[in-house]
């Protein structure tokens, strides 16, 4: 027994030394994929809907038009269809998951559910925003929901391929064609229709979103909501240009650049154009912003970075704003500082809508906690689905943005261990 006990505790540790040199040898991009699932799903100390709705998969049978995941197996979306007074409305939510921006990352991507339908699961979980009862989702429950899966690594924007490595970078034509399939299952009749998304979601929702416009007559109301999707072209803690850099090689190595809005790149670099500054205050088409002023994955990925702390001095914060030195908060403050900006021209639009609340958060919209519960997080004693319905209808002109942390008592921040 006790070599036995020996032999395993040896194994056990070869596996935990080749798991830490594997995810050391990894791009930050792909290493984060495990952590961004723990932002959007919100695996944190709030309990999730204990009875919530399973939605089936299906495939989008348009491979004959090159729309197709990262290693060439078709594309999917979950479709729960409305009734009653929603029956014609349509939600189309774009699921989000980061990127990928060289052979590795994306090799690596296409073996998980975020780059081939083959690992995605066949039911998913409708909550928040996708919510089916009126409890949960006061204004969008009985409407035809869509969540639209995401398996290109680009927000669904690249149209391009790399031979050598197998991979299809299709994510504009995955688009197409998901949007040609719900027309003929009957989106082409709505008469009202919201396209959003979260975090690389919210990224497409921004960069798709006249484009969702033009898909439909003018009679019919359509807007867009962006939920944890404005990343901002900022430096990191070591005076780098993380971010940046990882924009840059997604446009290029995914040929993205064809597939951004041209009121944009009439003007300015494609890189710049994958960033929604850039974009907000030029569409056409109604748009809320939901972001968290003290972004948890932009603090851990953009801001501070593994690559731009080699001490390790950020580490504590990076997991617990808690742990954050008085200098360190000075510089999320100016983070903060630098989002209300970048909103500033935006909410000056009646058309546009608001919700920056001071949270260590990311993805607030199919979240139940987050999304509308007894304690969900409030601005003005408004929850998040109250303010988008709002906005939505037109019930009242929404420009939400909370005091400076840690003033707002009703956040759910997240802590990582």
């Amino acid at each position: 027994m006790v070599k036995l006990l020996l032999l395993v505790g040896f194994i056990v540790a070869c596996w935990l030394i080749l798991g830490t040199q594997a995810n050391e040898y990894l791009d930050f991009n792909v290493t984060e994929i495990d952590r961004i699932e723990e932002l959007e799903f919100g695996f944190s100390k709030y309990s999730s809907n204990l009875n919530p709705l399973l939605v089936g998969l299906t495939l989008i049978r348009g491979a004959d038009s090159g729309a197709v995941c990262l290693d060439g197996t078709l594309p999917g979306y979950h479709l729960h269809r409305g009734h009653g007074s929603g029956a014609n409305s349509w939600l189309i939510q774009l699921e989000g998951g980061g990127w990928c921006n060289n052979v590795r990352t994306c090799v690596y991507r296409k073996k998980t559910r975020r780059g081939s339908s083959n690992y995605m699961e066949k039911e998913l979980q409708f909550t928040g925003i996708l919510s089916d009862k009126a409890q949960e989702n006061p204004d969008f429950f009985n409407w035809n929901r869509v969540k639209l899966r995401y398996c290109d690594g680009a927000s669904f924007s690249g149209d391009g391929q790399n031979e050598a490595a197998q991979l299809q970078f299709r994510g504009e034509r995955i688009w197409r064609a998901a949007i040609d399939d719900l027309k003929a299952n009957g989106m082409r009749y709505a008469d009202q229709a919201l396209l959003s998304g979260c975090s690389a979601g919210g990224l497409a929702a921004i960069l798709r979103c006249d484009e969702f416009r033009d898909l439909f007559p003018g009679s019919t109301k359509v807007k867009c909501l962006s939920d944890a999707g404005l990343f901002l072209d900022t430096a990191d803690v070591s005076g780098g240009r993380t971010i940046r850099n990882l924009y840059n090689g997604i446009v290029e190595f995914q040929s993205v650049k064809n597939n951004l809005p041209r009121i944009c790149t009439n003007h300015l670099d494609p890189t710049s154009c994958f960033f929604p500054e850039n974009l907000i205050s030029q569409m056409k088409t109604p748009l809320f912003i939901v972001n968290a002023a003290y972004d948890t994955w932009q603090i851990q990925s953009s801001i501070a970075p593994k690559s731009a702390d080699p001490s390790g001095f950020w580490h504590d914060c990076r997991l617990n704003h808690e742990k954050c030195t008085s200098g360190q908060m000075r510089f999320l403050q100016s983070f903060r500082d630098q989002m209300l900006r970048v909103v500033k021209g935006f909410s000056m639009s009646r058309q546009n809508g608001l919700f920056i609340n001071s949270c260590f958060a990311h993805c607030q919209t199919e979240r139940q906690d987050t999304w509308f519960a007894d304690d969900s997080p409030v601005i003005s004693k408004k929850a998040v689905a109250i303010a988008v319905g709002d906005w939505y209808f037109d019930r009242a002109e929404v420009k939400l943005v909370d005091c400076p942390y840690p003033c707002d008592k009703s956040c759910h921040n997240m802590v990582f261990r």
